[in-house]
């Protein structure tokens, strides 16, 4: 068999069931967007502003999770089970730490949270209600994903793409059942959509922890959960750096809305819809580079490194390919997107610029999340999307972004596409920094190397 045939061969029963996966959550946003959008546009507005605390949790559990990603995929290579058994438990301390405090803070203080993101009163009040009601499955979100980020790396990404599909199709059910009562439920409205939620999350951290607790599944010890682990400064060697250049990023992409929030709901709404569509085409993309980084990472822990390099190489150009397809493909669907939930004339003039912006946006992104967050952690090579996006976000877009919305007063267009353009900013320094290969390294330690 061929090189490139080999190479398909292991990419494949990683890419489709991530991209699956991946598609599949994105149908939850979707169907949150569309179901609060046949409510009314300010329901709309306030879900898509509360979820950002959501998106900020996403950023500790990407960078905890991938801590594992990087160190799981390289031990599977080497077949190592006691050392999986040590990250997936050293996985779950942070876990389960940040999960509590996240839903502490959306029980206890949601309307200091809303206010973050905007001053629209109305908004406020209908979005603390929706975070009260979605508090805990902070705590069931975390820890559900290390589960699954275990699965994905041991060989079982099929098994943890039918835990989160079937999740998402009981969160659609449950959204439409809880918000519009239907079937003899209570019409809960806005908060329908944040029970819906818990209730899956709970489902879907079940069926986790009873598929790892069979004979033959890499499962947590509580020798290691509670006890020393000679990997432990293994894994936050990458993860901290990891965590911190996801949140240089996302805090600087959470600016990005608490700008929008305050240029009125007619452009919240409307990017809701665009970002939401966004992630929806992105799924493919996705794929590619969370798949690429398990296969590049599992040639690298396997001590091939020439073939690491080879696949990683291919991953690329894939990205490359992909982001380009799914632009297009994004701008093609502006009418039928234009019609996904009740808008003003105002908003949806909005989101036909902002989906063209998204389009462009997601060429760069696809590129950057197969390199800069894919390839280049699997080699714990993470220490330089945290200096690109530190620059980028907080150097030039959030500055520039302030300065165009509250100082030079300029059309939300003009600052939209101020706050929409980090990724095509970063992709000529991330080419530049991958043909440098620093990211080419094994990092698993044999039994005679000291802690």
């Amino acid at each position: 068999m061929d090189e490139k045939r080999i190479f398909w061969k292991k990419l494949k029963p990683l890419f489709f069931p991530i991209a699956f996966q991946q598609l599949m959550q994105s149908l939850v946003s979707t169907s949150d967007a569309v179901m609060m959008g046949l409510i009314d546009q300010s329901s709309l507005a306030a879900v898509s502003l509360a979820t950002q605390i959501t998106f900020v949790l996403n950023l500790f559990i990407w960078g905890l999770s991938g801590g594992g990603n990087i160190l799981a995929a390289q031990y599977w290579g080497k077949q190592s089970k006691d050392d999986l058994r040590q990250v997936f438990s050293i996985m779950l301390r942070p876990a389960a730490l940040i999960g509590s405090v996240f839903t502490l803070a959306a029980l206890l203080a949601p309307e200091y949270l809303m206010r973050i993101y905007t001053t629209d009163a109305l908004l406020i009040q209908l979005g603390s209600e929706y975070l009260r009601a979605v508090a805990l499955s902070y705590l069931l979100t975390f820890i559900t994903q290390c589960y699954l980020c275990m699965l994905r790396n041991t060989g079982r990404a099929v098994l943890a793409s039918a835990i989160s599909s079937t999740g998402v199709v009981v969160n659609i059910v449950l959204n439409a059942v809880l918000i519009f009562g239907l079937l003899g439920a209570p019409a809960l409205g806005i908060t329908g959509a944040a029970v819906a939620t818990v209730i899956t999350r709970i489902f879907e951290l079940s069926w986790a922890m009873l598929e790892t607790a069979k004979p033959d599944r890499i499962k947590p010890s509580s020798k290691f959960l509670f006890g020393k682990c000679d990997l432990f400064r293994d894994y936050w060697r990458p993860t901290a750096m990891l965590t911190a250049n996801l949140l240089a990023w996302g805090l600087g992409i959470s600016v990005g809305s608490i700008i929008l929030g305050r240029l009125g709901s007619d452009a919240v709404a409307a990017n809701s819809i665009a970002v939401v569509a966004k992630n929806l085409i992105s799924c493919f993309c996705n794929g590619i580079a969370n798949g690429g980084a398990i296969l590049v990472g599992n040639e690298l822990g396997a001590g091939r490194l020439d073939c690491a390099k080879t696949y990683g190489n291919r991953v690329v150009n894939l990205a490359l390919i992909s982001g380009m397809v799914s632009c297009a493909f994004l701008v093609l669907l502006i009418p039928v997107i234009s019609n996904l939930a009740e808008l003003t004339p105002q908003a949806k003039e909005y989101l036909k610029f902002m989906i063209i912006v998204c389009g462009f946006n997601l060429i760069g992104m696809a590129n950057n999340s197969a390199i800069n967050a894919g390839i280049f952690s699997a080699g714990g090579d993470t220490k330089f999307g945290l200096i690109c996006d530190t620059i980028v976000l907080w150097g030039i877009v959030v500055p520039a972004g302030l300065l165009a919305a509250f100082v030079w007063k300029l059309p939300m267009y003009v600052v939209y596409s101020i706050i929409y353009c980090d990724e095509i900013i970063k992709l000529p320094a991330v080419w530049h920094h991958y043909r440098k290969y620093l990211w080419v390294r094994d990092l698993t330690r044999t039994k005679e190397e000291p802690v």
